[in-house]
């Protein structure tokens, strides 16, 4: 079982590069950087953990700026967008933002993905919340032309381009991991739908995902198709990890608050003493 750590990268954090440097250096397989555009001041959606939006979810970087310099420094860790919110981004233009990575990450790039749930920045973006699923089904059918194809093109309800030509290509064939984020059954549908992988939170104020999980494996029977499992938001906790390997979870995710190195190294390496 992989072991990766998510952090919003902000103006008040360390620095993603320095940061990078140190998870390769302790053997971590991962680097997952959050995505938020802004937050409208509007608030009509929930926090879907509850009680208050922190902070960070304001100040995030670009996660793409921020994987490149972490990509640049390293050579054996991977980047992960944790997630990226596709449906309020142009289709070819991330198509590119993803190839480009995968190329400086000399094909270390994980595309985690979502949907989203801040109906009101996503309307900002020209995007209807209530047919987000169905675009980013649409973009992500698009990008794989584009990642694939010389002269692709696709034609939907959402996504329309005529035969065109764009590079960089992606270096992982046929292009890096599809992940699909969000909770069980609807994302995990879209997960066995398209994707090469789910992305679920460990746990939601409704549910544990372990106790999920029989479900989730019926749903891949029925489906006649599995994927790997990438868990996000796990316990600090070391003696907690091993439930997921035992449930055949692929990667665990530990989410870390945006500080500064002399909060977030000692928690490191307590940790790395552990992989």
């Amino acid at each position: 079982m992989h072991v990766g750590v998510a952090m919003f990268a902000t103006d008040y954090s360390m620095h993603p590069a320095k940061l990078a440097v140190a998870l390769e250096e302790r053997e971590f397989e991962s680097y997952w950087f959050p995505e938020h555009s802004h937050i409208p001041l509007s608030r009509d959606s929930d926090f879907p953990k509850g009680g208050e939006l922190p902070k960070k979810y304001y100040d995030v970087m670009d996660p793409f700026v921020v994987m490149g310099a972490a990509a640049a420094v390293t050579s054996k860790l991977k980047v992960a967008s944790g997630i990226c919110l596709v449906p309020q981004r142009d289709t070819i233009q991330t198509a590119k933002s993803v190839a480009s990575i995968d190329q400086i990450s000399s094909g270390r790039f994980l595309f985690g993905i979502g949907s989203g749930w801040n109906a009101d920045e996503m309307e900002n973006h020209g995007t209807v919340f209530e047919t987000r699923n169905q675009k980013m089904r649409e973009q992500i059918v698009a990008m794989r032309k584009i990642w694939t194809e010389t002269k692709p093109e696709y034609h939907g309800k959402f996504v329309d381009f005529n035969p065109m030509m764009t590079w960089p290509k992606p270096i992982q064939n046929p292009h890096p991991p599809v992940i699909i984020g969000g909770a069980i059954p609807w994302a995990a549908r879209r997960a066995l739908d398209y994707g090469d992988g789910w992305l679920p939170h460990a746990h939601r104020p409704t549910y544990d995902l372990l106790d999920r999980l029989p479900e989730f494996r019926k749903m891949e029977n029925e489906a006649g198709r599995s994927v790997p499992i990438s868990v996000f938001g796990v316990s600090h906790d070391p003696d907690k990890w091993a439930a997921y390997e035992d449930a055949g979870i692929d990667r665990i995710v530990i989410s870390m608050e945006s500080e500064q190195s002399d909060l977030v190294l000692p928690q490191l390496d307590a940790w790395a003493q552990r992989l």
